[in-house]
Parts: C-alpha cells; sequence; structure tokens
C-alpha cells in the first residue's frame, strides 16, 4: 500500500476530549500519541493541537470517521497525494458536519463532474443558486466557519509520528 503523509489539526475540543482525541489517533496510526496540546483563543475553554503524521494512504479518511462522532470537536485532516492516490481534505464542525474534498497535488480541490453536473441542474429547476452550490462542493461553509479556529492557532507547535508498518 502507498505511504502519504498528512496533518490532524484539531481546531477546538473541550479538555475532557484531549485523552480520547489521542487515544482514537494512535490506535489508527499504531503508535502512541500525545499532543502538545494549547488553549484555542477563539473558544473560550477549549483545546487546540496539530498532528503530522506518515502512514498508509487511506488514514485520513480513518482518522475523520474516528473523530466525526464528538459534537464538541472541530477539526481537519489532510492527506497528501500519493503514487496513484489522490489526496484528501475532510472538515469538520458540530453545526456542519464533515466536509470531504478529494485533492490534487497542488492542494487543490476536485469536483467529480458528476456533482456539477448536479449542482448546475438544481439550479436551472431553481432549487438552488449555482453559485452557493459550487461554494458547498468547494468546502466553502467549513472554511468560513473554521477560519477564526485556524488563525488562532498560528505558531503553534506541531509533532510528527509515523505509522508502525
Amino acid at each position: 500500500m502507498a505511504t502519504t503523509r498528512g496533518v490532524l489539526y484539531v481546531h477546538t475540543v473541550p479538555s475532557a476530549l484531549c485523552p480520547h482525541v489521542e487515544w482514537a489517533a494512535g490506535g489508527i496510526l499504531g503508535v502512541p500519541v500525545k499532543l502538545d496540546w494549547t488553549p484555542q483563543p477563539a473558544a473560550q475553554g477549549t483545546y487546540r493541537a496539530e498532528l503530522s503524521w506518515q502512514a498508509e494512504a487511506g488514514t485520513a479518511a480513518k482518522l475523520a470517521s474516528a473523530l466525526r462522532g464528538w459534537q464538541k470537536l472541530r477539526f481537519e485532516v489532510t492527506e497528501e497525494p500519493s503514487n496513484g492516490v489522490e489526496g484528501e481534505r475532510y472538515s469538520f464542525t458540530p453545526e456542519l458536519g464533515v466536509f470531504h474534498a478529494t485533492t490534487g497535488v497542488h492542494g487543490d480541490i476536485m469536483v467529480p463532474e458528476e456533482r456539477l453536473k448536479a449542482a448546475m441542474l438544481k439550479a436551472a429547476s431553481g432549487e438552488a443558486d449555482l453559485t452557493e452550490e459550487v461554494e458547498r462542493l468547494l468546502g466553502r461553509p467549513w472554511d468560513d466557519e473554521l477560519e477564526p479556529f485556524r488563525y488562532a492557532g498560528d505558531g503553534a507547535p506541531v509533532r510528527w509520528l509515523h505509522q508502525v508498518v
């Protein structure tokens, strides 16, 4: 299986869930995880952390799946493209749920043709605004909600972990 790299950005988490996030990430990566938690200034009483990882392709999906059930958590997981495998980006907020996108070698979101056609059809029938549909396909609502938490994390420590193979 192809090896790739990625980053887990935990933007907000209550202190009681911090060890559970570490346990979940460690279970997926196959190594103990101890994150450097720092207070999240954009959401008082919560913490943030980043974890850079190297593991098999598909690890971002596993991390997102493990963390998405915790409603007081905001996070993103990215996975770089690897040999024969596109990259991925997952974003989660309690209000919006999970966003998933395929990313290309330069980090651009790649929207499948059928999803664009569906957005155009909804717009043509008057069900939706085309601009809003395309923004949703690109993850704009998630970006808008997560941006204050991303900015608040500038300069925070990052830890690298490699999956046991």
